[in-house]
């Protein structure tokens, strides 16, 4: 015996249908964008969004080049402050780009952004390190100390035993107080010039050798100055008192100089932003390149995209290669 349905269940049964209706054309309302317009905004949002990201990515990198290249630790400072907080903005607007594209993105664009995360993940690493290594400036104090304090302390030597010189001048003894004066002074002389190469280096190995010439030389200067001392006519000389001490701060100001220069932090920074931070910054740009040209790329439903034809396509000047054929509806 067949049943057939009344006049209730048509109506649940069409109630149903309806409401079915309904939810699909909710899902195909919002998986379009609510129209071409609203698609064509949503696109833009994205686009504009992966512009500023790239935008921001290069001040940052300005930033941290000037931190890493000025000369004050106060400017130093003051430049890593502004390449973090533009790194942090860079973070923020990665961020509401994967919501937005969680929401609307292909799986092309999410996974060019999962590509930029990634990089940019190294992106954040090494500029910390270079950052902190930055604003230290090791090696300028230590070219501080090397033209000022060093210098000055050698200069100061060099008069003293310059008149030490021409105090014994004419005694029997002047010719064994040149020699050991003019012996002292050489061998600082050459101290003083191995200073800047060794701040200047980067290798640990050639820093050792430098280093090894510099105790060389330094045993040569304490002897000369103890053959002098030993002289019985320059017992109490305040010549000699004083270029004794005046080659004591010298050697004090070396080790601080050797320290800062060990340290390396200006010359390891600049390393890093040459090689390392310059090869993941154009590997940032590269994927947010890509992902900007895919988002435009992004077909528009309601919207036909034809090729241009014709030799005005090719004159210097005229629009893209591509023209909106058509929007249905309109």
């Amino acid at each position: 015996m067949t049943i057939k349905p009344g006049i209730k269940e048509f109506l649940w049964m069409a109630t149903g249908a309806a409401i079915l209706l309904v939810v699909i054309f909710v899902a195909l309302h919002f998986r379009t964008g609510q129209g071409p317009a609203e698609q064509f905004a949503f696109k833009a949002k994205r686009v504009d969004l992966v512009a500023r990201m790239r935008l921001t990515l290069a001040s940052a990198s300005e930033a941290e080049k000037s931190a890493v290249l000025a000369v004050t630790d106060q400017d130093s400072q003051t430049f890593a402050d502004q390449a973090r907080a533009a790194t942090a903005e860079v973070e923020l607007e990665r961020k509401e780009l994967g919501e937005l594209l969680a929401a609307g993105g292909t799986r092309g664009e999410k996974d060019l952004l999962a590509q930029f995360s990634k990089v940019f993940t190294d992106f954040q690493r090494i500029d910390n390190d270079l950052l902190v290594l930055a604003v230290k400036n090791t090696n300028i104090k230590a070219y501080g100390l090397a033209f000022g304090p060093a210098a000055d302390a050698l200069k100061e030597m060099d008069t003293a035993l310059s008149s030490l010189v021409a105090k014994s001048a004419g005694s029997p003894e002047a010719g064994n107080v040149t020699s050991l004066a003019f012996g002292a002074q050489t061998a600082a002389l050459r101290i003083q010039t191995l200073l800047a190469p060794h701040i200047a280096e980067e290798s640990d190995k050639k820093m050792d050798e430098l280093e090894a010439l510099m105790t060389k030389e330094d045993q040569d200067v304490r002897k000369d100055l103890d053959g002098l001392v030993s002289l019985q006519k320059l017992h109490g000389d305040p010549d000699l008192e004083t270029a004794a001490l005046d080659y004591a701060r010298f050697s004090e100001v070396r080790g601080h100089i050797l320290a800062l220069s060990r340290e390396n932090t200006n010359v390891r920074s600049l390393a890093m932003s040459l090689g390392q931070k310059r090869k993941v910054l154009f590997l940032c740009q590269d994927a947010l390149s890509a992902l900007q040209q895919a988002i435009q790329e992004e077909p528009v439903s309601g919207v036909n995209y034809e090729p241009v034809s014709g030799p005005r396509s090719l004159q210097v000047g005229k629009p893209a290669d591509t023209k909106i054929n058509s929007v249905k509806g309109e």
